[in-house]
């Protein structure tokens, strides 16, 4: 049983869209729909209802639109979506955060970058999910001698680290056999445990090369010399904003998808793009990163790899003959585009 959580915004719209790709190349597959974020908050007063928590403990994968929006936008409020989604990842243990970064042909002079810089681009991000500066304590706000401070501390054990490199030695071994570790183990001892963590775990896999990389150094060479990649792993905090540095290779983030996984084959599905709030409701929203994310729930979770490759090779027919959205440069609204992936279906 697959667990569609449509969310907030353009998520209902884009889900829908993946459910009928789904619904033609994996016909077999069953659905439950459930409440989360916003609209989860206005019906039941939990971003994370316990009925919704329950059916994703007992799916074999979740599906994902967006969470959030203006409605429920204070930072100050006790309750708020992104808490929903928060809590599901620590309650199903997805550790890893799979976001892969490829340009496809048709859309390589569509990047801002130069074509030569894009074309050819097909990397994997393995960024650490339920660590370091967003999970640490102690979090502080206080008035000290009269002057605001506030303090976030980054904490990583050897385990933790241990694991996600793990997942990027395991996705390295079925690619090129290269991980790049990406750090700052030149001033933070957190790195420093990392990077030695790092070697320690790629040891053990003689198969695979592994290099190091400052963050810093790492975010220009992602502008420069993108196509060098091939899986890096990183912490959450650095994930978090490489990834979003990455989406700008493609030239649009509503391409782009992304999985959360733990021990085992469930995972956690998700376009990278948020809810949109300000297209939500108007039928203009791209759904390509929500039905990439679908392929990548049948490979990973689903051991369907024939009908995952069979969406990945229609998403590029389908932009290789022209097919785009508003913010591709094109005219389609959700649902022709859609039509245009289906009706390249092989």
């Amino acid at each position: 049983m697959i667990t569609l959580l449509p969310g907030d915004g353009i998520g209902v719209e884009v889900v829908a869209a993946a459910r009928r790709v789904l619904d033609v190349v994996a016909p077999g597959l069953t659905y439950e729909t459930h409440l989360i974020g916003g609209a989860a908050i206005d019906e039941t007063g939990d971003p994370l209802p316990p009925s919704t928590l329950k059916a994703c403990e007992g799916s074999e994968a979740i599906l994902l639109g967006a969470v959030g929006g203006p409605k429920w936008s204070d930072p100050r409020a006790s309750v708020r979506p992104e808490q929903g989604l928060l809590r599901l990842r620590a309650a199903l243990g997805v550790f890893a955060n799979l976001r892969p970064v490829r340009v496809s042909p048709a859309l390589a002079d569509f990047s801002p970058l130069r074509e030569e810089r894009v074309r050819g681009v097909d990397f994997l991000v393995v960024r650490e999910l339920t660590g370091g500066v967003y999970f640490g304590s102690p979090r502080v706000r206080e008035i000290v001698d009269g002057v605001p401070r506030a303090l976030d501390t980054m904490v990583y054990t050897a385990p933790e680290v241990e694991r996600v490199v793990e997942v990027a030695c395991r996705f390295a071994s079925e690619r090129r056999g290269h991980v790049t570790s990406v750090d700052k183990a030149n001033v933070l001892e957190s790195s420093r445990l990392w990077r030695e963590t790092a070697e320690e775990v790629c040891a053990k896999h003689p198969s695979i090369e592994l290099a190091h990389q400052l963050v810093d150094s790492c975010a220009m060479r992602l502008l420069t010399h993108a196509q060098t990649f091939d899986v890096v792993v990183t912490s959450n905090l650095f994930g978090d904003i490489l990834t979003d540095e990455a989406a700008a290779l493609t030239g649009s983030l509503g391409v782009l998808p992304s999985a959360s996984i733990g021990e085992g084959t469930r995972g956690l599905y998700e376009p990278v793009h948020g809810s949109a709030p300000d297209i939500a409701g108007q039928g203009l929203a791209n759904p390509i990163g929500t039905i990439a994310s679908a392929a990548m729930m049948l490979r990973t979770s689903l051991d369907r790899g024939d009908a995952a490759a069979a969406i990945e090779r229609a998403i590029d027919t389908a932009l290789a003959s022209g097919a785009r959205t508003k913010e591709l440069g094109g005219d389609l609204g959700t649902k022709a585009m859609t039509n245009r992936i289906l009706d390249s279906l092989s």
